[in-house]
């Protein structure tokens, strides 16, 4: 018991941590080094680069809300209409498709391992659960979006539009606020370097969802 307690203790205060400092890293990128450094035994390159909220245009964020998770304002870190939903189309016999919020994605990529076992089920729910309770929307979004995959070897918003659409974040728009969010349900298979006819009918289909949601007023409700 002590030692559960402890790791309660010591993941609350991990979380209140980052409430204010932004962290320099998160368990995906540390897993994607050590494994490329196990693979190759070359240092292996990993792209990512910080940007503050106030330098995140507002599109940006709009677009990830709209491919991700369009209940984000207001759910308390679960999406039940989602969840409901994909348990209903597999009672029906299709796929039993994801129906993880942005805090989800957030604390399994910021926290924990890649995997579908229950102990990392059940600390994903836990950290969920901080986060919400803990960092206001605004931080939530801010994180994620400087820590999700934009392709194999990058991570952040920052680095992408860099590398991949030749300008600071700062300067995109609505059409690459929408090509970057395209990539985000798979970035090893879409592509941003060489985007396919998919990726730009799902930013296309973004951009509808993103106007739908009603613009960038959307974001007031954060």
């Amino acid at each position: 018991m002590a030692l559960v307690a402890g790791v309660l203790l010591l993941s609350m205060a991990a979380v209140l941590l980052l409430r204010w400092v932004n962290p320099p890293t998160s368990a995906v990128m540390a897993t994607h080094w050590i494994a490329s450094r196990v693979t190759s035994g070359n240092a292996p390159s990993v792209f990512h680069r910080w940007v503050d909220w106030e330098l995140i245009p507002l599109p940006v964020a709009l677009a990830a809300i709209a491919a991700e998770d369009q209940r984000f304002p207001t759910h308390r870190g679960f999406d039940l209409v989602e969840i409901r939903r994909a348990l209903a189309t597999f009672q029906d016999g299709g796929r039993l498709r994801g129906a993880s919020t942005i805090t989800q994605q957030t604390a399994k990529n910021l926290f924990l391992w890649s995997g579908r076992d229950y102990l990392r089920k059940g600390l994903e729910v836990w950290f969920t659960i901080l986060l919400e309770t803990f960092w206001s929307k605004q931080r939530i979004l801010e994180v994620y979006l400087n820590i999700a995959q934009f392709s194999p070897d990058t991570y952040g918003v920052g680095a992408a539009s860099g590398r991949y659409l030749g300008r600071h974040v700062s300067d995109l728009g609505f059409q690459d606020a929408a090509l970057l969010a395209a990539v985000l349900p798979n970035p090893i298979l879409y592509r941003l370097d060489a985007p396919s006819a998919r990726v730009k009918r799902r930013a296309a289909w973004i951009g509808r969802q993103m106007r739908q949601l009603g613009g960038l007023e959307y974001l007031k409700r954060l």
